[in-house]
């Protein structure tokens, strides 16, 4: 028969231990339970929240929609240029930028209620230095940034309504100014390339005209074509008369009496004829004559090097002219900017500090926290 299961009663250090471990919860939960209650209700000031929610938009033009009319389609948000936005929230330039129109630190230390009344939590120093300030608006302002909608959303708190709701404003303002920049800075480089590009081409201009004008000075020309076709003419025209001539020298050949006064007359006339017509064709193979002298048609391939030249660089400075008046009249106009869905709200009611789960994250954080203490504290024992 076996023997009954006596039950030893328990000796002082097993008492000792539980008393210390009562202790302990006591001390280290409830005692921090109970002044996290009274902090949150009674001395922790009611804070509003002013909700903003935007996101950044894109106007492009297309091609087909100005030739209907300059309508404009309206692109989504660029996720570049949200990104940069949404750094910039946490930035300590939008701080100290909405620090310059408001009083961040009178507003979020709020006399009377922050620090002056023994509230170090929620409240700011109001001697607080910038890098404080940006700390603590890192608690007061939460961003919340949909990657896949580019859409933006902002909670601001505040000790009064109307603060949140101004700050909220400040915000918004700020944010629209810092993508207008962005527009800026992207239109003026595309405008100083129009620039640049017109002061290029309308020097290749000037250079074309003053080669060409050069041209017409060294050899008095103005334009060889017409030039040319004056000499093709009166070229023509001699040989029209040199065969007249010759025609009427038969003739007196041919008369039974001939007059050798009329017979020399007519081949003096026919000799300076031909003299002449000869005298043309030199200068039209050798312009100038002698041994300087160039070939007409020499002469008229480097017009027309010229002539393109001076074209071409018409063509390109009209292009670079149109460009440019393009670029000026995307710079009136504002490719991004914000649209917000959701502008600044002003609160009724003051739901914030969120003092129920506050307290519920105090107490888990507290009983697990004592609960490893213990377990730790028994382990350690049990292997001594």
């Amino acid at each position: 028969m076996p023997a009954p299961h006596v039950v030893r009663p328990q000796g002082p250090p097993a008492r000792r231990r539980q008393y210390w471990v009562a202790a302990s919860f006591l001390v280290c939960v409830v005692l921090p339970l109970v002044l996290s209650v009274w902090y949150l209700w009674v001395r922790a000031a009611d804070q509003y929240a002013s909700t903003l929610a935007f996101t950044v938009r894109s106007e492009e033009s297309t091609p087909t929609l100005e030739l209907l009319g300059g309508l404009s389609e309206i692109s989504g948000a660029s996720s570049s240029d949200t990104d940069i936005l949404y750094s910039y929230l946490h930035s300590q330039d939008i701080v100290a930028a909405i620090a310059g129109d408001l009083d961040l630190r009178a507003i979020w230390s709020r006399p009377g209620i922050g620090l002056r009344r023994g509230d170090p939590v929620f409240a700011l120093d109001p001697e607080a230095t910038i890098e404080d300030l940006v700390d603590h608006w890192q608690r007061k302002v939460k961003v919340f940034y949909d990657g896949g909608t580019g859409l933006i959303e902002l909670r601001v708190l505040a000790f009064d309504p109307s603060e949140a709701t101004a700050v909220a404003e400040q915000i918004y303002e700020k944010s629209s100014r810092m993508i207008n920049a962005l527009s800026d800075a992207a239109r003026e480089d595309a405008i100083s390339y129009a620039r640049d590009e017109v002061a290029l081409t309308l020097e290749r201009l000037k250079e074309a005209r003053q080669a060409m004008t050069t041209f017409r000075n060294r050899h008095q020309i103005v334009d060889p074509g017409a030039e040319l076709e004056a000499r093709i003419r009166l070229l023509g025209e001699l040989q029209g008369q040199l065969v007249e001539a010759q025609v009427d020298l038969d003739m007196l050949l041919a008369r039974p009496a001939r007059n050798d006064v009329q017979l020399m007359n007519a081949r003096q006339k026919i000799e300076m004829i031909e003299r002449r017509i000869s005298a043309e064709r030199v200068r039209m193979g050798a312009e100038g004559g002698g041994a300087e002298g160039r070939a007409f048609s020499q002469l008229m391939g480097e017009f027309e090097v010229l002539a393109v030249e001076r074209e071409f660089a018409e063509a390109t400075h009209r292009a670079a002219l149109a460009h440019f008046d393009a670029a000026q009249a995307e710079a009136r106009r504002q490719s991004r900017y914000l649209a917000a869905h959701v502008r600044p709200t002003l609160a009724e009611t003051a739901r914030y500090p969120e003092r129920g789960l506050l307290l519920l994250y105090v107490g888990l954080f507290l009983g697990l926290g004592w609960s490893i203490a213990v377990l730790s504290a028994y382990a350690v024992r049990d292997r001594g």
